[in-house]
């Protein structure tokens, strides 16, 4: 059985998660339900798939049982409070991915896929909050190996701002670039450590020493990518540097590359660029000393170029 890594549950304890969200269990458990006959009375279960259901969801340890009702555990804490990012976790998101997933065949065959939740982005937003602190420490260190005098970075479609903070808390001075409801939801997450910036990028009235895009370019098609460099590029300074750490396709078909391309053709937007296309982006934009390299203990690549050198 596999093991989803974002969540550490197994595909078919993720699939029974994603079911008890879907029939509406969940809203009920988390609402105004906490026995099996409850459940049935709140959705189309009967009673007895009910009192199965929540069984398995408490031997999950999303929920326990207290006398003769359940009531959910911390972890279950993610999928009912949306106010702050940093308690969502990464199994929500998870969820969102498992629903357009299973309408792959569907998106695949209409290129429309599914309609998103209301939730959706504070769900995305609390999943890249939880992004492997290791992760992100290897990835800001390739920034920083690639500019490693530079005093200002901006970080491009930064999503939860988790790169920036890294930055900051390495002394640099962060800019986080993101949409305005992104923004409303991170609220005060990153205090003064790291600059918001919620309009174009392009109305930004400073250069930047690093532009750093994590986690972006496979959220884009190619043409949203290379437009994306592009702005990038225009706001590096004199000898500034671009670097961009993504999952992307080096030919040798990894499994986070398969994993890649799935979301992004059930998202109907994005994908696991190709190294060599990467590169070709960053040499058009004008930078030079391009190079495309394995970012260590990570799935990751940086792409890293040069303005002036």
């Amino acid at each position: 059985m596999p093991t989803d890594e974002r969540t550490g549950l197994q595909t078919e304890e993720l699939l029974l998660l994603w079911a008890a969200r879907r029939t509406g269990v969940l809203e009920a458990l988390l609402s105004t339900a906490g026995t099996p006959d409850g459940v049935a009375a709140e959705t189309d279960l009967s009673e007895p798939v009910a009192r199965r259901l929540l069984a398995a969801l408490a031997d999950l340890g999303f929920f326990e049982r207290v006398g003769d009702e359940y009531e959910p555990t911390n972890r279950a804490l993610g999928m009912l409070a949306k106010r702050d990012v940093r308690s969502i976790g990464t199994i929500p998101h998870a969820l969102d991915a498992v629903e357009e997933l299973i309408g792959l065949p569907e998106t695949l065959e209409t290129g429309v896929p599914p309609e998103r939740r209301s939730d959706w982005e504070a769900n995305a937003l609390g999943a890249h909050y939880a992004t492997d602190e290791a992760v992100i420490r290897a990835c800001v260190t390739e920034a920083v190996r690639a500019a490693p005098d530079a005093d200002s970075v901006v970080d491009l479609c930064g999503a939860s701002g988790v790169y920036a903070a890294e930055f900051a808390a390495r002394g640099v001075d962060a800019t986080l670039v993101e949409s305005p409801s992104a923004v409303e939801l991170l609220g005060r997450v990153h205090g003064d450590r790291v600059t918001l910036h919620t309009g174009t990028p392009a109305s930004l009235e400073a250069t930047f020493d690093i532009a750093f895009l994590g986690d972006a370019l496979t959220e884009l098609d190619p043409a949203e990518a290379e437009a994306a460099l592009a702005v990038a590029v225009d706001l590096l300074a004199p000898e500034g540097v671009l670097v961009a750490v993504d999952t992307f396709d080096d030919g040798t078909g990894g499994s986070a590359t398969v994993a890649t391309e799935a979301r992004a053709l059930a998202a109907g937007h994005g994908g696991a660029h190709a190294t060599e296309t990467v590169r070709g982006w960053l040499t058009d934009a004008g930078l030079s000393d391009v190079r495309v390299r394995s970012v260590p203990g990570t799935d990751r690549h940086a792409a890293v170029g040069y303005v002036g050198n």
